[in-house]
């Protein structure tokens, strides 16, 4: 009996030894399959699952070939080199000293500094250790068959006509565009790019089924078409580079417009530089559109607008009549003629023809009933800021600047500084602002948002077409706008332009101090040209500036004959047909 009971009591213990463990194990299951399941979970995905970036591609810009499109900015693929530093740490087949040395064997110029430390992060599965690495570099990397390293594709900007254009188009770096319209349309260029994510097994091979694939696919950037035609943008850098050698000027720019519709031509800058090898550059300046930026005394291309104003108003016509003594006295300051000897009665066709301050500041007094009163300089401000546009951006697509027009409100904006506005003096623009705004004294008086931008071309070639945009109309009525065209054209063949016979060309030099040391001299001074040229209406608007340190320049000897040969080119090109 007593023996029976013992056998019965080991059985017993046994039994609940087998079912304590049994608990135990059940505990622990659901431990580890309910409380911390996500934990194990998320281990679990960050051994398998793997994220990759699909770069999408950038836009690219096209100008116009005559009436044909032209690409003037691609992408050629390049290779971004990443490694899987977990793959690689748990490998036997391969040493990671051997990829490292391998890496530096070919694509030794593309790798991040102290890119070995990426290897160490064994905790990640994704580091990005190398860059635009070449499609051959890329293969000899692949040839080695490493296990933990891959390569994703992506672009970089190819300029196939070297320096075109080179502060319109500006240039790419890791942090996106810069300058030009690779900066002003970055957004629209660059696009969204996507992700791919795939879950792989213990194998490193991908999962299909059942698995949490996900792609997201990338959104390239939008095709940007310039308004700008290759052809005559060509043409004007290789004239402003001859006539700016040939004289030994140091820094000049062309502006060429359409004024029937505010579209830009060609917008040419010297000295200019290589965008496919920007880092090369050794003056930052050179990557400015001077065209856009640039705020400066105009001089006397400003004379046009004085003029204009006075049509518009009344108050002269051009054979109205002056007295000129190559001197005028506004307050406490005498203003006197650069050209002297044109004295006594003459027209304001002659002041405009020799440039003369007295008559633009004589046109700025009757404009208040004989002296630069309140009323004309607030008529004046209503032309020269309200309706044309001047010291104030224009809304053009690329990075501009603003110039600067003192209102008559301010206290600055008195009748001695409002008689040096009057021929181009105590007021600051930009070439496109004067251009833009000389454009509609020759097209009937409409003032268009200056546009460098002509549409957007999808994957099919197919344009979207950027309509011009109207700021203001009538900013002058179509007949001051008609004398403008002939006081103009009058000034030009005073002086002695050589223009072909049966187009109507004319235009305004202008010659401007600059401030040095704190005053205005003559040893340094900025020479400019603005003109237009057609047959029965306008058909360009021509803007040239050449400057240089310790450079006297001059609006006519210098900037002028920029313009001519430029002008007479662009007759043929343009195929325009002579008046009448």
């Amino acid at each position: 009996m007593i023996l029976g009971f013992k056998n019965k009591s080991r059985t017993g213990y046994l039994a609940i030894s087998i079912l304590g463990v049994f608990a135990v194990i059940v505990v622990r299951l659901f431990f580890l399959q309910v409380i911390e399941s996500a934990d194990y979970r998320a281990r679990a995905d960050k051994g398998q699952r793997k994220q990759f970036e699909i770069k999408a591609q950038r836009g690219l810009i096209y100008a116009m070939d005559g009436k044909k499109l032209t690409k003037i900015v691609l992408n050629e693929t390049v290779y971004t080199l990443w490694i899987d530093p977990q793959e690689i740490a748990n490998s036997k087949k391969v040493k990671k000293s051997e990829i490292i040395s391998e890496f530096r064997k070919v694509a030794g110029g593309n790798l991040k500094n102290d890119f070995e430390k990426l290897f160490e992060k064994t905790d990640t599965r994704y580091q990005v250790v190398g860059t635009k690495l070449s499609l051959k570099q890329a293969n000899a990397i692949r040839e080695k068959k490493f296990h933990g390293i891959g390569f994703t594709a992506e672009a970089r900007r190819v300029y196939p006509e070297g320096n075109l254009g080179a502060q319109i188009l500006g240039f790419v770096n890791d942090n996106g565009g810069n300058y030009g319209i690779e900066q002003a349309m970055n957004k629209e260029l660059t696009g969204t790019d996507g992700y791919k994510k795939i879950t792989t097994d213990a194998f490193n091979q991908v999962i299909e089924v059942g698995s949490e694939n996900i792609e997201k696919p990338a959104v390239n950037g939008k095709n940007i078409v310039l308004s700008i035609d290759r052809n005559i943008q060509a043409r004007v850098e290789k004239v402003l580079k001859s006539q700016m050698e040939s004289k030994g000027m140091k820094n000049g720019s062309v502006l060429v417009m359409n004024p029937k519709n505010g579209k830009i031509m060609a917008m040419a800058n010297y000295p200019t530089y290589d965008p496919a090898n920007y880092g090369k550059v050794e003056n930052g300046s050179v990557y400015n559109n001077n065209t856009a930026t640039m705020a400066y005394e105009n001089g006397s291309v400003i004379k046009s607008f004085t003029m204009a104003t006075g049509l518009n108003e009344g108050v002269v016509i051009p054979s109205t009549r002056y007295n000129n003594t190559d001197s005028i006295q506004i307050e406490d300051i005498t203003i006197r003629n650069a050209v002297l000897g044109h004295t006594g009665s003459i027209t304001f066709q002659t002041a405009m023809d020799y440039s003369l301050n007295t008559g633009m500041v004589t046109i700025g007094k009757l404009l208040g009933g004989g002296s630069l009163n309140s009323a004309a300089r607030n008529k004046i401000y209503d032309y020269f800021h309200d309706r044309f546009g001047l010291g104030q951006e224009t809304g053009i697509e690329i990075l501009e600047s603003q110039g600067s027009l003192v209102s008559p409100k301010n206290a600055e904006g008195n009748a001695v500084r409002y008689s040096n506005m009057t021929f181009g003096q105590g007021m600051t623009t930009t070439m496109i602002q004067t251009a833009n705004a000389f454009s509609s004294l020759v097209n009937g008086g409409t003032l268009y948002t200056p546009s460098i931008i002509e549409g957007m071309v999808d994957e099919n070639g197919k344009i979207s077409k950027k309509e011009p945009k109207i700021n203001k109309e009538a900013v002058i009525s179509k007949e001051t706008s008609e004398q403008m065209k002939q006081v103009l054209e009058g000034v030009r063949k005073v002086g002695g332009a050589k223009d072909p016979s049966g187009y109507q060309i004319g235009g305004k030099t202008g010659t401007s101090q600059t401030i040095v040391g704190g005053k205005y001299v003559d040893f340094q001074t900025i020479g400019s040209y603005v003109g237009f040229g057609g047959g029965d209406q306008a058909e360009y608007v021509i803007m040239v500036a050449v400057w240089g340190e310790n450079q006297n320049l001059q609006g006519s000897k210098d900037a002028a004959p920029i313009f001519t040969e430029i002008s007479n080119w662009l007759l043929n090109y343009l195929e325009v047909k002579p008046k009448n």
